[in-house]
């Protein structure tokens, strides 16, 4: 690939993932697609659908992702949840401070961006604070706490980073076809409970689920398979272009949304580059707000109390750091991550899921009390 193709590949990979995450962020709002939502019509309403639908969304991008690696168009070793070691206590620690932080912020990073899109003035303040935090713990005074103490907590995975590539070195198959056989138990098994309840099977609820996994798989396709380079005219190795790691990436948006401050602050030192996750944060607002001003459900809203405000940033700041620290949200280490069926992603989701399961029944109790 020479200097004028990498520079082609380039614009048209940027170009798709911000059509793609157009395309997510009017999903989300058409559906009120939610991971939050999902837990917590869990918690207070013993109601599965919208963690039905998530369900949906991961088996989908499981399903997705073992079938371009079993027909060799991708290598999950060359993705960015792909290493030796495993920051367990990282997983845990971040993805605890997340799932609180979504639920004091009243969603996620995705969330936001989508409310942000829908006139939603309280998702504005979380995604600045949320950014500024992201951004300390990349490379700020909190990023020197991350790497200096949770980070040498870990645990080696003996080059087996995933579901598959631990059932390859077992039964002696081959990485793809084991790979294919985890992503049949699990993503089937997610299949199962999704469906086994047939007051799912309505087009609300599916479009929810096959259009958000879908898209995860898609952009699995634009950055892994599109955006491969065999031979970089500089370096001649090879590489994915458009990606903030250098590998191989799908929807992530706590990292992003922190690299856009970055770009934004300090675009003229010549070293900032557009990537897909930087790209994706703007495609999923623009998408919300397309699909909200369709069917006129565009509304400002805005803080009512100060403490409103102060919850709201106690969350972002939560996010910005467990989103960083966990490695991705709960997209990027969720629905992302666990297409891949990475066991980091596997522990940090469920931590997400911990942290906000305890905060919910701590606000339910708060207000059992006041009563």
């Amino acid at each position: 690939m020479d200097a004028f193709q990498l520079a082609s590949t380039t614009l048209w990979v940027l170009i798709l993932a911000f059509v793609l995450s157009m395309a997510l962020g009017a999903v989300m709002h058409a559906t009120h697609f939610c991971t939050l939502g999902a837990i917590s019509d869990w918690v207070l309403m013993q109601d599965t659908t919208r963690l039905r639908q998530w369900a949906l969304a991961a088996a989908v991008s499981i399903f997705g992702f073992a079938a371009m690696q079993l027909m060799g168009w991708i290598d999950p070793l060359q993705t960015i949840y792909a290493s030796n070691n495993m920051l367990w206590l990282s997983a845990m620690a971040g993805g605890l401070c997340f799932g609180v932080g979504m639920v004091l912020a009243s969603g996620c990073v995705s969330k936001a961006l989508v409310r942000l899109g829908s006139g939603n003035l309280k998702s504005l303040i979380v995604l600045l604070v949320m950014g500024v935090f992201a951004l300390a713990t990349l490379r700020g005074l909190l990023g020197v706490w991350r790497v200096n103490l949770l980070e040498t907590v870990f645990m080696d995975a003996h080059s087996q980073p995933f579901v598959g590539s631990w059932l390859a070195h077992q039964s002696g198959l081959s990485l793809s076809v084991a790979s294919a056989a985890a992503a049949i138990c699990i993503g089937g098994g997610l299949f199962f409970w999704t469906f086994k309840d047939r007051q799912f099977w309505r087009p609300h609820n599916l479009l929810a689920g096959l259009g958000v996994g879908l898209l995860i798989t898609c952009m699995w396709w634009v950055s892994g398979v599109f955006g491969h380079g065999f031979e970089h005219p500089e370096t001649l190795e090879a590489f994915f272009v458009a990606t903030a790691s250098g590998k191989m990436e799908s929807f992530s948006f706590t990292s992003p949304v922190a690299l856009v401050l970055d770009a934004f602050m300090y675009f003229s030192d010549g070293s900032k580059r557009l990537s897909i996750g930087m790209v994706s944060v703007f495609g999923v607002i623009v998408g919300a707000h397309v699909h909200a001003m369709v069917t006129r459900t565009f509304r400002w809203e805005g803080f009512t109390h100060s403490q409103d405000v102060v919850r709201h940033a106690m969350g972002g700041a939560l996010m910005g750091f467990g989103g960083v620290t966990a490695l991705g949200c709960t997209i990027g280490q969720g629905l992302s991550g666990l297409s891949t069926l990475s066991w980091m992603s596997f522990l940090t989701v469920a931590s997400m899921a911990l942290g906000a399961w305890t905060t919910l029944a701590w606000q339910l109790k708060r207000m059992d009390m006041s009563i």
